[in-house]
Protein backbone atom coordinates (compact mmCIF):
# COMPACT_ATOMS: atom_id res chain seq x y z
CA UNK A 1 0.00 0.00 0.00
CA UNK A 2 1.96 3.07 -1.22
CA UNK A 3 0.08 5.91 0.92
CA UNK A 4 -2.40 5.78 4.16
CA UNK A 5 -4.67 9.05 5.24
CA UNK A 6 -6.74 10.25 7.64
CA UNK A 7 -10.22 12.10 6.71
CA UNK A 8 -12.21 13.07 9.60
CA UNK A 9 -16.15 14.40 9.06
CA UNK A 10 -17.89 16.59 11.66
CA UNK A 11 -20.91 18.67 12.09
CA UNK A 12 -24.09 18.56 13.92
CA UNK A 13 -26.85 15.57 12.87
CA UNK A 14 -29.08 15.48 9.94
CA UNK A 15 -26.51 17.58 7.53
CA UNK A 16 -25.86 14.07 5.78
CA UNK A 17 -22.19 13.75 6.83
CA UNK A 18 -22.08 9.81 6.52
CA UNK A 19 -23.95 10.05 3.43
CA UNK A 20 -21.31 12.39 1.95
CA UNK A 21 -18.67 10.00 2.87
CA UNK A 22 -20.17 7.30 1.33
CA UNK A 23 -20.58 9.48 -2.15
CA UNK A 24 -16.80 10.22 -1.96
CA UNK A 25 -16.40 6.21 -2.10
CA UNK A 26 -18.85 5.78 -4.84
CA UNK A 27 -18.06 8.67 -6.63
CA UNK A 28 -15.82 7.79 -9.55
CA UNK A 29 -12.45 8.27 -8.16
CA UNK A 30 -13.49 4.86 -6.31
CA UNK A 31 -16.68 2.96 -7.34
CA UNK A 32 -15.04 0.00 -8.20
CA UNK A 33 -13.39 -0.09 -4.98
CA UNK A 34 -14.92 0.93 -2.28
CA UNK A 35 -16.97 -2.33 -1.62
CA UNK A 36 -19.93 -0.47 -0.24
CA UNK A 37 -23.64 -2.08 -0.55
CA UNK A 38 -25.84 0.13 -1.73
CA UNK A 39 -28.61 -1.77 0.11
CA UNK A 40 -27.20 -1.31 3.62
CA UNK A 41 -28.37 1.28 5.92
CA UNK A 42 -26.81 4.35 6.74
CA UNK A 43 -26.37 4.14 10.43
CA UNK A 44 -27.16 6.97 12.42
CA UNK A 45 -23.33 8.19 13.70
CA UNK A 46 -23.63 7.87 17.35
CA UNK A 47 -20.01 7.69 18.17
CA UNK A 48 -16.54 8.23 17.11
CA UNK A 49 -15.33 5.22 14.55
CA UNK A 50 -12.66 4.64 11.91
CA UNK A 51 -13.27 2.68 8.46
CA UNK A 52 -11.20 2.09 5.96
CA UNK A 53 -11.44 2.22 2.40
CA UNK A 54 -9.44 1.39 0.05
CA UNK A 55 -9.37 3.69 -3.22
CA UNK A 56 -7.31 3.83 -6.40
CA UNK A 57 -6.10 7.11 -8.30
CA UNK A 58 -3.91 6.88 -11.27
CA UNK A 59 -2.91 3.12 -10.70
CA UNK A 60 -1.77 3.89 -7.27
CA UNK A 61 -3.59 1.81 -4.26
CA UNK A 62 -4.22 4.51 -1.30
CA UNK A 63 -5.58 3.51 1.96
CA UNK A 64 -8.10 6.12 3.19
CA UNK A 65 -9.58 5.82 6.90
CA UNK A 66 -12.50 7.86 7.32
CA UNK A 67 -13.17 9.23 10.81
CA UNK A 68 -17.24 9.31 11.67
CA UNK A 69 -18.38 11.30 14.93
CA UNK A 70 -20.88 12.31 16.87
CA UNK A 71 -23.48 14.34 15.73
CA UNK A 72 -22.33 17.01 18.59
CA UNK A 73 -24.23 19.99 19.55
CA UNK A 74 -27.39 17.95 20.25
CA UNK A 75 -27.54 18.66 23.61
CA UNK A 76 -28.62 21.11 25.58
CA UNK A 77 -26.06 22.17 26.99
CA UNK A 78 -23.34 22.39 24.28
CA UNK A 79 -20.90 23.04 26.55
CA UNK A 80 -17.21 21.37 25.25
CA UNK A 81 -18.82 19.29 23.14
CA UNK A 82 -15.87 19.29 20.48
CA UNK A 83 -13.50 17.73 23.29
CA UNK A 84 -14.30 14.04 22.33
CA UNK A 85 -13.20 14.51 18.61
CA UNK A 86 -10.20 16.70 19.88
CA UNK A 87 -8.80 13.80 22.56
CA UNK A 88 -9.56 11.19 19.60
CA UNK A 89 -6.94 13.51 17.37
CA UNK A 90 -4.29 14.25 20.27
CA UNK A 91 -4.75 10.28 20.71
CA UNK A 92 -3.14 9.60 17.75
CA UNK A 93 -0.73 11.87 17.75
CA UNK A 94 0.19 10.09 20.91
CA UNK A 95 0.37 7.09 19.60
CA UNK A 96 2.61 8.07 16.54
CA UNK A 97 4.92 10.22 19.17
CA UNK A 98 5.34 6.92 21.20
CA UNK A 99 6.22 4.63 18.16
CA UNK A 100 8.71 7.35 17.06
CA UNK A 101 11.01 7.40 20.23
CA UNK A 102 10.62 3.60 20.87
CA UNK A 103 14.40 2.71 20.34
CA UNK A 104 13.55 -0.23 18.47
CA UNK A 105 10.83 1.35 16.46
CA UNK A 106 9.37 0.26 13.26
CA UNK A 107 10.64 1.04 9.62
CA UNK A 108 7.49 2.20 8.64
CA UNK A 109 5.63 3.90 11.62
CA UNK A 110 1.45 2.79 11.46
CA UNK A 111 0.13 6.66 10.63
CA UNK A 112 -3.00 6.95 11.76
CA UNK A 113 -3.09 10.83 12.62
CA UNK A 114 -5.75 12.59 11.22
CA UNK A 115 -4.98 14.31 8.40
CA UNK A 116 -8.19 16.43 7.75
CA UNK A 117 -11.76 16.94 9.07
CA UNK A 118 -14.24 18.26 6.90
CA UNK A 119 -16.49 20.44 8.75
CA UNK A 120 -20.54 20.61 7.65
CA UNK A 121 -22.06 23.79 7.97
CA UNK A 122 -25.70 24.26 7.97
CA UNK A 123 -27.38 25.39 4.96
CA UNK A 124 -29.41 28.29 7.16
CA UNK A 125 -27.91 30.90 4.46
CA UNK A 126 -28.21 33.51 7.90
CA UNK A 127 -24.47 32.72 9.56
CA UNK A 128 -22.77 30.58 11.66
CA UNK A 129 -23.83 28.83 15.21
CA UNK A 130 -22.00 29.87 17.98
CA UNK A 131 -21.18 26.47 18.43
CA UNK A 132 -19.78 25.99 14.81
CA UNK A 133 -17.56 29.12 15.94
CA UNK A 134 -16.32 27.50 18.86
CA UNK A 135 -15.58 23.41 17.28
CA UNK A 136 -13.43 25.25 14.41
CA UNK A 137 -11.77 27.51 17.07
CA UNK A 138 -10.23 25.21 19.10
CA UNK A 139 -10.21 22.13 16.28
CA UNK A 140 -7.90 24.33 13.43
CA UNK A 141 -4.86 24.68 16.85
CA UNK A 142 -4.71 21.11 15.95
CA UNK A 143 -5.93 19.50 12.56
CA UNK A 144 -6.58 21.04 9.07
CA UNK A 145 -10.87 21.76 8.65
CA UNK A 146 -11.84 22.14 5.63
CA UNK A 147 -15.76 24.05 6.06
CA UNK A 148 -18.54 22.21 3.81
CA UNK A 149 -21.77 23.67 3.33
CA UNK A 150 -24.27 20.80 3.61
CA UNK A 151 -27.11 20.16 1.61
CA UNK A 152 -26.31 22.74 -0.49
CA UNK A 153 -29.73 22.07 -2.95
CA UNK A 154 -31.79 23.79 -0.57
CA UNK A 155 -30.72 27.27 -1.58
CA UNK A 156 -30.71 28.69 -4.54
CA UNK A 157 -27.46 30.17 -6.67
CA UNK A 158 -27.32 33.55 -5.54
CA UNK A 159 -27.90 32.22 -1.85
CA UNK A 160 -25.38 29.99 -1.83
CA UNK A 161 -22.99 32.70 -3.25
CA UNK A 162 -23.95 34.93 -0.29
CA UNK A 163 -23.69 32.75 2.21
CA UNK A 164 -20.07 31.31 0.87
CA UNK A 165 -19.06 35.00 1.31
CA UNK A 166 -20.87 35.46 4.70
CA UNK A 167 -19.02 31.92 6.37
CA UNK A 168 -15.82 33.60 4.81
CA UNK A 169 -15.98 36.81 6.53
CA UNK A 170 -17.01 35.32 10.05
CA UNK A 171 -14.22 33.00 10.02
CA UNK A 172 -11.96 35.84 9.01
CA UNK A 173 -13.09 37.80 11.70
CA UNK A 174 -13.10 35.29 14.64
CA UNK A 175 -9.63 34.75 13.46
CA UNK A 176 -9.69 30.97 12.46
CA UNK A 177 -7.82 29.48 9.72
CA UNK A 178 -9.09 27.26 7.62
CA UNK A 179 -6.82 24.88 5.38
CA UNK A 180 -4.92 25.84 3.09
CA UNK A 181 -4.01 28.57 5.50
CA UNK A 182 -2.21 31.80 4.36
CA UNK A 183 0.98 30.85 6.56
CA UNK A 184 2.08 28.10 5.21
CA UNK A 185 1.83 28.91 1.43
CA UNK A 186 5.29 27.63 0.21
CA UNK A 187 5.82 30.46 -2.99
CA UNK A 188 4.02 32.48 -4.71
CA UNK A 189 2.41 30.46 -7.14
CA UNK A 190 0.96 28.00 -4.06
CA UNK A 191 -0.45 31.56 -2.54
CA UNK A 192 -2.02 32.24 -5.97
CA UNK A 193 -3.57 29.05 -6.40
CA UNK A 194 -4.53 28.95 -2.46
CA UNK A 195 -5.88 32.33 -2.57
CA UNK A 196 -8.04 31.41 -5.25
CA UNK A 197 -9.32 28.07 -3.42
CA UNK A 198 -9.67 30.48 -0.27
CA UNK A 199 -11.25 33.51 -1.87
CA UNK A 200 -13.47 31.75 -4.12
CA UNK A 201 -14.04 27.74 -3.65
CA UNK A 202 -14.57 27.52 0.27
CA UNK A 203 -16.48 26.45 1.87
CA UNK A 204 -17.19 24.01 -0.62
CA UNK A 205 -21.01 23.79 -1.20
CA UNK A 206 -21.77 20.44 -1.64
CA UNK A 207 -24.92 17.83 -2.10
CA UNK A 208 -24.18 13.89 -1.47
CA UNK A 209 -26.69 11.01 -2.50
CA UNK A 210 -25.74 7.38 -2.61
CA UNK A 211 -28.48 6.78 -4.96
CA UNK A 212 -27.76 6.47 -9.00
CA UNK A 213 -30.16 7.34 -11.38
CA UNK A 214 -30.04 7.18 -15.14
CA UNK A 215 -29.56 10.87 -17.17
CA UNK A 216 -29.21 10.67 -21.13
CA UNK A 217 -28.69 7.21 -21.09
CA UNK A 218 -25.68 7.36 -18.29
CA UNK A 219 -25.61 6.47 -14.68
CA UNK A 220 -25.29 9.09 -12.29
CA UNK A 221 -25.14 9.44 -8.55
CA UNK A 222 -27.96 12.05 -8.04
CA UNK A 223 -30.88 13.41 -5.36
CA UNK A 224 -34.03 13.17 -7.16
CA UNK A 225 -36.63 16.67 -6.62
CA UNK A 226 -39.81 17.81 -8.19
CA UNK A 227 -38.08 19.50 -10.51
CA UNK A 228 -35.52 16.85 -11.73
CA UNK A 229 -32.50 15.29 -10.71
CA UNK A 230 -29.46 17.25 -9.03
CA UNK A 231 -26.12 15.17 -10.46
CA UNK A 232 -23.32 15.32 -7.39
CA UNK A 233 -20.91 15.19 -9.64
CA UNK A 234 -22.10 17.83 -12.02
CA UNK A 235 -19.97 20.81 -11.69
CA UNK A 236 -22.73 22.88 -12.59
CA UNK A 237 -25.02 21.33 -10.10
CA UNK A 238 -23.09 21.53 -6.86
CA UNK A 239 -19.40 21.78 -5.72
CA UNK A 240 -18.97 18.02 -4.41
CA UNK A 241 -16.32 16.94 -7.48
CA UNK A 242 -14.31 19.83 -6.64
CA UNK A 243 -13.55 18.86 -2.80
CA UNK A 244 -13.47 15.23 -3.64
CA UNK A 245 -10.35 16.42 -6.18
CA UNK A 246 -9.28 18.88 -3.71
CA UNK A 247 -9.30 16.03 -0.96
CA UNK A 248 -7.99 12.84 -2.89
CA UNK A 249 -6.02 14.30 -5.86
CA UNK A 250 -4.46 17.92 -5.78
CA UNK A 251 -4.05 18.52 -2.17
CA UNK A 252 -3.78 15.13 -0.11
CA UNK A 253 0.06 15.16 0.15
CA UNK A 254 0.17 18.44 1.10
CA UNK A 255 -2.63 17.56 3.92
CA UNK A 256 -0.52 15.64 5.44
CA UNK A 257 2.33 17.59 4.89
CA UNK A 258 0.97 20.10 6.99
CA UNK A 259 -0.28 17.62 9.95
CA UNK A 260 3.28 16.33 10.02
CA UNK A 261 4.98 19.31 10.12
CA UNK A 262 2.88 21.84 11.45
CA UNK A 263 0.11 20.09 13.78
CA UNK A 264 1.91 16.92 15.00
CA UNK A 265 5.08 18.80 15.40
CA UNK A 266 3.18 21.38 17.99
CA UNK A 267 1.96 18.90 19.68
CA UNK A 268 5.71 16.62 19.75
CA UNK A 269 7.08 19.67 20.97
CA UNK A 270 4.84 20.69 23.96
CA UNK A 271 4.54 16.96 25.09
CA UNK A 272 8.35 16.59 25.32
CA UNK A 273 8.34 20.14 26.66
CA UNK A 274 6.04 18.49 29.58
CA UNK A 275 8.12 16.03 30.04
CA UNK A 276 11.29 17.82 30.63
CA UNK A 277 12.85 17.10 26.95
CA UNK A 278 12.26 13.20 28.09
CA UNK A 279 10.29 10.65 25.68
CA UNK A 280 6.90 10.39 27.21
Amino acid sequence: MSQASSLQSSGQSGLGKSTLVNTLFKSQVSRKSSGWNREEKIPKTVEIKAIGHVIEEGGVKMKLTVIDTPGFGDQINNENCWEPIEKYINEQYEKFLKEEVNIARKKRIPDTRVHCCLYFISPTGHSLRPLDLEFMKHLSKVVNIIPVIAKADTMTLEEKTEFKQRVRKELEVNGIEFYPQKEFDEDLEDKTENDKIRQESMPFAVVGSDKEYQVNGKRVLGRKTPWGIIEVENLTHCEFALLRDFVIRTHLQDLKEVTHNIHYETYRAKRLNDNGGLPP
